[in-house]
């Protein structure tokens, strides 16, 4: 998520809202504070992250993350989560399609 020993952001809060306000067609969606950012669960599952800098990340399986890569995704660190690309974060159909792949790779 963050840097240990980071504090979260004000970016990392706003964007966690927002994120969570563009998935509202999903029920059970929530996020909680975490290493300096926020996890983005569905039903518990951790499926999303924003990091302390405010970037939202979620997460993909190997399929996915190429079709992500094509539209200028980027993984995070060593973990299973790429970047959310604006192009995507701005279109709520792409952006909920994105978050039920990363909700299904979650289970």
């Amino acid at each position: 998520m963050g840097t240990k020993g980071d504090k979260e952001t004000g970016e990392s809060a706003i964007t966690a809202e927002l994120l969570k306000e563009k998935l509202g067609s999903i029920d059970g969606i929530t996020s909680k504070k975490m290493f300096g950012g926020h996890g983005i669960f569905h039903e518990d599952k951790m499926f999303g992250l924003i990091d302390s800098k405010g970037r939202a990340f979620i997460k993909s399986d190997e399929e996915q993350a190429k079709a992500h890569a094509k539209l200028g995704s980027e993984k995070h660190s060593k973990m299973p989560y790429y970047s959310i690309p604006e192009i995507v974060f701005n279109d709520p159909d792409l952006l909920s399609v994105w978050a039920k792949h990363a909700i299904k790779s979650s289970k």
